[in-house]
């Protein structure tokens, strides 16, 4: 697998300070995508043993919340295949950071199949998540006043909550800080 971009101190993909990795490599190909030239799975470099090391570190400072994956499309089989390791790892070192990702396919898509991105893997790797946001981006709903979405038909769903429940749940939005803490 390749990557496209990782942002250390991201602030506008998902909640809190977050490592964001970009990875590379989608076959939507939605109209008015922001990150076109992560569509091409060769694009950028190699997802390398290094990298990750140095993604799992850059989760260590209290003050980073999570991980948010991103693309190009996650959700590819071959993405889903290295992403579900390094995802494993990072529940063994950093268990109290949050893992969002952001996905083209739908819950029901990834979840229920039969679609391109429900593989062997996807069951596991959904578990290890605590936010998807779902669907892909939709330019006739473009709406630039949504947080931590681009598109009108996108949910951001609350992952443990949807598979505990057998319900697609929402996300709800908490405060990072309790007042007192100010």
């Amino acid at each position: 697998m390749n990557y496209a971009e990782i942002k250390l101190c991201d602030i506008a993909n998902g909640v809190g300070v977050r490592t964001t990795l970009f990875v590379s490599g989608c076959r939507h190909h939605c109209p008015g995508c922001f990150n076109p030239e992560a569509q091409e799975f060769s694009y950028g470099k190699p997802f390398t043993q290094q990298v990750e090391d140095e993604i799992i570190e850059s989760l260590s400072p209290a003050y980073v919340q999570g991980l948010t994956l991103l693309g190009g499309e996650p959700m590819e089989p071959e993405n889903q295949r290295v992403l579900l390791p390094f995802l494993r790892r990072i529940r063994e070192t950093h268990p109290t950071k949050t893992i969002w990702l952001y996905s083209g396919f739908t819950w029901e898509q990834l979840a229920q199949g039969p679609s391109r991105g429900c593989v062997d893997v996807t069951p596991e790797l959904l578990g290890l998540l605590d936010v998807l946001v779902d669907g892909p981006f939709v330019l006739e709903k473009k709406n630039i006043s949504l947080r931590f979405r681009g598109s009108e038909n996108q949910r951001l769903i609350d992952v443990p909550t949807t598979l505990s429940t057998g319900t697609v749940t929402w996300w709800k939005d908490e405060p990072i800080f309790s007042s007192h803490e100010w």
